[in-house]
């Protein structure tokens, strides 16, 4: 090997290609059904896989404890995806194809056999699969994991024992559909169907708190093996409102992808700490575009000289030199593999717009809002330690110690006049950021650090 020879740097754009279409979570998928499936001709699997729209395919798991709503959501749910709903009936049903005597009741070990074989029919590999109640235990869900059986969403349903207990009690069935009702609950509009509903299966007050029972046993086991996929829902609500909270959360998709994230907002509404917390946590660039401008003026080379130049006479750096600078840094590697988080620029429409032109979009934008008032009150109050070039406040970030205390500086640029202005600036500027980032997230950051991180993180991921 030629020790020589330069490392292979991947061009930016190679990244913004990736992951505007995808290819980690692509990769990611096919490598995962190939280890699992291990077919005899790879190539054609892949080939098949690639033919097949897996972004439409919904894997949807439906949990909950006995009388929670669960058939009434998955049905539903499946023929609105049009994925095949797949029950422990309709298990039976299949085995007995399968020429198995149906009447004996399904062991643990048979019925995740049975799910395995029935999720690899051609018509669940197409259209996808709602699984309704199953699994039913913590040891079923990782069989199933280890048979690649893999959901991309799942709903767990909650409701107290005193509901979940009437509702057994009320249970009415549509022998021509098998769509079920209550005569408290959920009734139909049709007459026809309400004329011709029979009472569920009955079951003692002792078997249905034997079943509940069963059911909490197992809850924290299964939520645990699904905690990255999971929604948990309170079902003791008007059904429409709890199916359209489970059709939203199974439409959201959640992505693998290098996090580029530009933090927007007034000065004092926190992007500096929110960006520290982000890097600390998720191993992201911290970019201060500020801080930035003065590490390439210190680094003494051609470009660097032209920055100290504006520095130096108080003026700004043009977009076009700025640029430049934020291009290259984040193109290098730590940035490309990690991913980034700025903040500082874009200040106005174009400077947004020549970001948008660039190859370093952002995925993820966030506006942290925040009232003049409180801004003016926390920068006035904020100081600067000179040698760590760390920003503290007696109230929200105090000084970690007496010698840092004694050090802090308070900066011209957060006079009462300074700040007052710049906020003035920011104002004029937010509508028109705004309108390039239409689909940006934004977050309440009249609170703690730590709570405005968590809303930040809870975002990172979905859809």
């Amino acid at each position: 090997m030629d020790e020589t020879a330069r490392p292979l740097r991947i061009p930016p754009q190679t990244f913004v290609y990736a992951d505007k279409h995808n290819v980690a979570q692509l990769v990611q998928s096919m490598l995962c059904s190939l280890v699992i499936d291990q077919p005899d001709d790879p190539i054609s699997y892949l080939i098949g896989l690639l033919q097949r729209s897996t972004d439409d395919v919904p894997r949807v798991m439906v949990l909950g404890p006995p009388a929670v709503g669960k058939h009434t959501v998955a049905k539903k749910l499946s023929a609105e995806l049009r994925a095949v709903h797949v029950t422990e009936g309709s298990l039976l049903q299949y085995r007995s194809e399968l020429s198995v005597h149906a009447e004996q009741e399904l062991s643990e070990g048979l019925l995740v056999g049975l799910v395995q074989q029935r999720l690899k029919e051609m018509d669940c590999f197409h259209r996808g699969w709602v699984l309704e109640g199953i699994p039913q235990t913590r040891l079923q869900a990782l069989s199933l994991q280890q048979g690649g059986v893999i959901p991309e969403h799942v709903v767990m349903l909650e409701a107290a024992d005193d509901v979940l207990m009437e509702r057994s009690c009320g249970r009415l069935v549509d022998a021509i559909t098998g769509d079920i009702y209550h005569r408290t609950f959920i009734l139909p509009d049709d007459d026809i169907i309400a004329q011709r509903l029979e009472k569920g299966r009955s079951l003692t007050d002792q078997q249905r708190l034997a079943k509940l029972h069963r059911y909490r046993c197992e809850v924290t086991g299964l939520k645990s093996a699904y905690q990255h996929v999971l929604k948990v829902i309170d079902s003791d609500q008007p059904h429409v409102d709890v199916y359209q909270q489970v059709l939203a959360f199974v439409r959201t998709r959640q992505r693998s992808r290098t996090p580029r994230i530009l933090l927007l907002g007034p000065p004092g509404s926190g992007k500096s700490r929110q960006a520290q917390l982000l890097s600390e946590t998720y191993g992201m660039v911290d970019v201060s575009c500020g801080r930035l401008l003065r590490s390439v003026a210190a680094a003494g080379s051609s470009r660097g000289a032209e920055v100290q130049a504006y520095l130096d006479d108080g003026r700004p750096v043009p977009d076009s030199l700025l640029l430049q600078v934020l291009e290259e840094r984040l193109s290098r590697p730590d940035c490309t593999r990690g991913g980034w988080i700025l903040h500082g620029f874009p200040c106005d429409l174009q400077q947004a717009r020549s970001l948008q032109e660039s190859h370093q979009q952002p995925n993820r934008v966030f506006f942290l809002e925040l009232t003049d008032d409180v801004c003016l009150e926390r920068l006035s109050l904020r100081a600067t330690d000179p040698v760590s070039g760390q920003s503290f406040h007696p109230v929200t970030r105090p000084a970690l110690s007496s010698e840092v205390q004694h050090r802090l500086k308070t900066r011209p640029e957060d006079s009462t006049e300074s700040v007052t202005q710049r906020l003035k600036q920011y104002r004029v500027h937010s509508a028109a950021l705004q309108s390039v980032y239409p689909e940006a997230i934004h977050i309440d950051a009249d609170q703690d650090p730590h709570s405005v991180f968590e809303a930040v993180a809870s975002r990172l991921t979905s859809e």
